[in-house]
């Protein structure tokens, strides 16, 4: 069973004044383990909820996708709104590149080093004795504190270190030798690019504050969002969780689905894949799971989720997916009582009240968010039954629920405890106006089957 999750939610956005600057803010019990490890990634404070990321080298994007694979890695719920996934995703280059032999990675890691020294300097780690201009750049002396003397060369990202020295004495004198009348005492001024990152690390304001007073009283501030059980979570953006899955998992492919918009993750062994509908919305089917013994043979086990379920969630099912225990099964034969109780422990020992009517046995959530758990005894003995087995789901009642997600006789019970165990220990954000889901026919909410692995995809 995977780790619980820590009790904090990070969400991850654009600066509103600054637009290559990053903003990180935190709400939870566990805010310092998530700033800690956003620190790691270049992310200084400005107040107790926010964090800043402001670079030299504009590869904030980049950093904060790093911070956010960090944190969820960590069992920190991470929020990326779309335009910084936009730019997370966007290929660029920098224009008239002098190094032009570089590669991408290369150019990084240049810009990373140079990133440091400004860092050091901002920091009074590395003291800069004095500046000159050589007729091309800025050139620059310094002493690490207790350390060794160096020379600069260049500036912003291209910055590097040009000569190493022992004595500050050594650096000076050879500093003064090179550029004789035109150097300067102390650090060169700021540029455009420095003053840009050190305005953005001076700001609070996570939302951009209204132009006039007239201005505010037409948009009032929106209520801040409220920490609540991942069951009662709002769905989060799908589309980035498919995104993480696929950068993140090695052993998983990219397939599109012929004729429609959707997009399927096929495990190499072609025997593992879920299937993504762009288009499905609210109680709609978004996800569909689907494992095989081998890339020809019949279905081993298989599951739903609608899109209005919280992505935390989905990432367990996912998560699982990516485990080796996803080719587990639990036969009907043998789905015992014992079976199914250690599939729920977790909802037992958090006190969830268990029920049994007719052919159903269900746990349902305590206190004021509704969820529940259900299992179909009747359909545990059909193998190839369409009626789920296993229903977890939120809001309501698990027969008009916000959100869904089914799963077939066969679905191993490990699987189960995993979803178990979040729906107890996880937590997420949710707007006090989030809007409810009416509720759907119950062959809507099914959709459509999962193709097996050789029913005419291709990759892309």
């Amino acid at each position: 069973m995977a780790d619980p999750a820590l009790h904090v939610h990070v969400r991850l956005g654009r600066h509103p004044e600054h637009p290559n600057a990053v903003t990180a803010t935190t709400v939870g019990s566990d805010t310092y383990a998530a700033r800690a490890l956003l620190s790691v990634h270049g992310f200084c404070p400005t107040d107790d909820q926010t964090m800043i990321l402001a670079r030299i080298d504009h590869e904030e994007p980049y950093y904060a996708d790093q911070a956010a694979h960090a944190l969820r890695k960590a069992g920190v719920t991470v929020e990326i709104t779309p335009s910084l996934q936009e730019d997370i995703d966007s290929e660029w280059t920098w224009l008239d590149y002098p190094m032009h032999w570089l590669n991408r990675g290369e150019i990084r890691e240049v810009s990373a080093e140079a990133q440091k020294v400004y860092d050091d300097i901002a920091s009074g780690r590395l003291v800069i004795h004095a500046h000159a201009h050589d007729g091309w750049t800025h050139v620059a002396v310094g002493t690490y504190q207790g350390g060794e003397s160096i020379h600069l060369h260049g500036e912003d990202h291209l910055r590097q270190v040009a000569l190493v020295y022992d004595t500050p004495t050594q650096a000076i004198a050879e500093f003064q030798k090179l550029h004789g009348e035109a150097a300067r005492p102390g650090p060169a001024p700021a540029t455009e690019t420095e003053q840009q990152a050190a305005k953005a690390l001076a700001t609070t304001a996570t939302t951009a504050p209204p132009s006039t007073a007239s201005e505010a009283q037409r948009k009032p501030a929106q209520p801040a969002p409220e920490i609540v059980p991942v069951y009662a979570a709002e769905a989060g953006d799908h589309e980035v969780l498919l995104h993480d899955f696929l950068a993140t998992q090695t052993h998983w492919e990219k397939v599109r689905a012929r004729g429609e918009n959707a997009t399927i993750a096929s495990h190499e062994s072609l025997t593992l894949r879920a299937l993504f509908d762009h288009e499905a919305d609210g109680r709609d089917v978004k996800w569909a799971f689907a494992a095989y013994e081998t890339p020809v043979s019949d279905l081993l086990w298989h599951g739903k989720a609608t899109a209005s379920t919280p992505s935390q969630i989905v990432r367990t099912l996912l998560n699982f997916m990516a485990s080796e225990n996803a080719w587990g099964r639990v036969l009907s034969t043998s789905l015992t009582e014992t079976a199914i109780a250690e599939a729920a422990r977790p909802l037992a020992n958090a006190g969830w009240k268990d029920a049994v009517d007719g052919r159903y046995l269900t746990w349902q959530a305590p206190g004021t968010h509704a969820a529940g758990v259900q299992f179909d005894a009747f359909a545990a003995q059909q193998i190839n039954s369409p009626v789920p087995t296993w229903t977890v789901w939120g809001g309501h009642a698990a027969h008009q629920p916000d959100w869904e997600i089914h799963l077939s006789a066969n679905a191993p019970a490990a699987l189960v405890k995993d979803l178990t165990a979040h729906m107890v220990l996880g937590h997420g954000l949710r707007s006090p106006s989030r809007p409810t889901h009416p509720a759907l026919p119950l062959a809507s909410r099914l959709g459509p089957p999962i193709p097996s692995p050789g029913n005419g995809v291709r990759a892309r």
